[in-house]
């Protein structure tokens, strides 16, 4: 009886579960996508003052936030994929999406980082002879870090949408 109560249990959290884990990832992944689609796709059109102030204000901007964000979202996905352990294609779904999200961070705190961190203590006068090409090299990681966040998204929609059409529904009768 209790095993059955705490699936129960368990079935009726799994909505909330889904919705904050979705919710996470798209805040994370919409700050990357935002960022590609509005900034960087024309970042090299910026002459070096303005990209100096754009990169040090989105730098002031996202690092915060996406100190906590991050690992709430990676701590949701792993919660999601621990209790679908034992329903394999939703249960691989959710591994796939937490591994494009860790590679999300790891691009992040691995390649663009050490950049900004470079960014932010630059001035006009005080430019490298080579910030184009590291905000090239910049440029390139951030649109591979979008793909595997919206790989991300994508696998954990697909999992959701798989877990709830095998869920049976309870019917109400009038």
């Amino acid at each position: 009886m209790r095993i059955l109560l705490d699936k129960l249990h368990l079935r009726m959290k799994k909505p909330i579960l889904y919705s904050v884990s979705l919710f996470l990832v798209m805040l994370v992944t919409g700050v990357f996508w935002g960022t590609w689609f509005t900034l960087t796709r024309s970042l090299d059109s910026f002459p070096p003052d303005n990209f100096i102030r754009i990169g040090k204000t989105i730098i002031k901007n996202v690092g915060g936030p996406m100190a906590v964000l991050m690992p709430a979202t990676l701590l949701s996905l792993i919660w999601i994929s621990v209790i679908n352990r034992k329903i394999r294609p939703v249960f691989l779904c959710f591994i796939v999406s937490l591994v494009f999200m860790i590679l999300s961070l790891l691009i992040t705190v691995g390649k663009e980082v050490p950049i900004d961190n470079q960014i932010k203590t630059w001035t006009v006068d005080s430019l490298p002879g080579n910030w184009a090409e590291l905000r090239n090299k910049w440029n390139q990681f951030h649109s591979l870090r979008t793909v595997t966040s919206l790989l991300s998204f994508l696998f954990l929609s697909i999992g959701v949408v798989i877990d709830r059409s095998n869920t049976p529904r309870h019917s109400s009768k009038l």
